[in-house]
């Protein structure tokens, strides 16, 4: 075993880290106010190669491996875990045409984010059915020499600025997961309506809203894999989006322990700075230890992508941990700023906003649970 980083990894670590403290962390409160879509920040990462991280050297990317991407990732949310979400969203939307795409498919809908700045979306989640991806009620029929979608997605991010979306239905909501299908569709085809912003907690400045799909129709050579092959697919992705997520949650958990060491050495009272105190000093031991114990469990989970290695069950320990590590952290690091920590002039107020979010999406810290169970129990 070798924890240490390769010089290239320590490289790329530092840029990225460069980027969040210096275009990131400065926007990171107004934005979050304004519910500002970051397109500047979102184009100059691009430009610097920290976006679309899961793009084969074959097909025009920067050829990353799972761990050199959740160094990126851990990195870029350190600078705004909702600047970073939106990021993310684009590899989310990306790795279902990198595992299951032909290599025709390949060239088409991968090659041309690497050739100019693009947005995409990833569409599984629907009104009712969050969770349970196996009730998806959109349909995706099958119109002679195309695919005729209908029906409704929810919380999508990147939802009004995407290029290309990956739209997940399925042949017969009565086949459960059996009929799920995976379909890439442009976002100027003919019955896409875009719904409104929804109004957040966290990740404020990330773009999220519901997609309607009306009798939308797609070539044949659109679908990735073949009918009924789209829940294989969407498991194969979460494989490999948990650990980016889960280290998403690792850079906020980083900044908050970065905040409260500042503040706990400055702030003053009974005579000394509060981080002489036992009970400031055992709460940013027990963050200190999360933090780390979190970013072992997404290197782990990543590691195992890169060797080969089904990661399932220590992706969702890398998930579950790291989500519900940071929002503890963050909730510790308010109490250790105290009133100052609940107004909006301090940063630890939005990171603990911004943690809650990790919890749900990409699966929740529940489903991870009983993702987990089955895992343990099964052998």
């Amino acid at each position: 075993m070798d924890f240490k980083l390769s010089l290239e990894q320590q490289e790329m670590k530092e840029m990225a880290m460069k980027f969040a403290k210096n275009e990131l962390i400065p926007k990171a409160q107004e934005y979050d106010e304004k519910e500002t879509f970051p397109m500047q920040e979102f184009k100059k990462a691009w430009e610097l190669g920290l976006i679309n991280t899961s793009i084969p050297a074959e097909f025009g990317g920067v050829g990353f491996s799972a761990l050199d991407s959740v160094i990126i990732g851990e990195s870029l949310a350190y600078g705004c875990m909702g600047m970073n979400t939106s990021f993310m969203a684009n590899d989310l939307a990306l790795l279902p045409i990198v595992i299951a795409g032909t290599k025709e498919q390949k060239e088409k809908f991968l090659r041309p984010f690497t050739e100019e700045f693009k947005i995409a979306a990833f569409c599984l989640t629907e009104p009712g059915n969050g969770s349970d991806a196996a009730g998806i009620k959109t349909t995706i029929k099958d119109g002679g020499d195309h695919w005729i979608i209908n029906g409704s997605k929810m919380w999508i991010t990147n939802a009004s600025h995407a290029h290309q979306f990956v739209v997940y239905g399925t042949t017969d909501p009565e086949l459960k997961h059996k009929g799920l299908c995976a379909v890439v569709v442009p976002s100027d085809i003919e019955g896409i309506v875009i719904g409104k912003k929804e109004d957040k907690m966290g990740h404020r400045s990330s773009d999220t809203r519901s997609i309607q799909f009306e009798n939308v129709k797609v070539p044949k050579d659109y679908m990735l894999g073949k009918p009924g092959e789209g829940w294989s697919i969407a498991m194969k992705t979460l494989d490999h989006s948990r650990p980016l997520v889960a280290s998403s949650a690792v850079g906020g958990s980083q900044r908050a322990l970065d905040c409260v060491k500042e503040y706990s050495k400055q702030r003053v009272q009974f005579g000394v700075p509060i981080a002489k105190h036992q009970a400031v000093q055992f709460m940013i031991a027990d963050i200190a230890m999360k933090t780390e114990a979190s970013r072992l469990l997404v290197h782990k989970a990543a590691w195992l992508l890169d060797n080969g290695e089904r990661n399932t069950e220590i992706a969702s320990y890398a998930k579950a941990f790291a989500a519900d590590s940071c929002m503890q952290n963050t909730t510790d690091a308010v109490q250790i700023y105290g009133g100052y920590g609940y107004s909006k002039e301090y940063p630890v107020e939005k990171l603990m906003r911004d943690a809650k979010l990790i919890q749900i999406y990409e699966g929740t810290s529940q489903i991870q649970r009983l993702v987990i169970a089955r895992e343990v129990l099964g052998k």
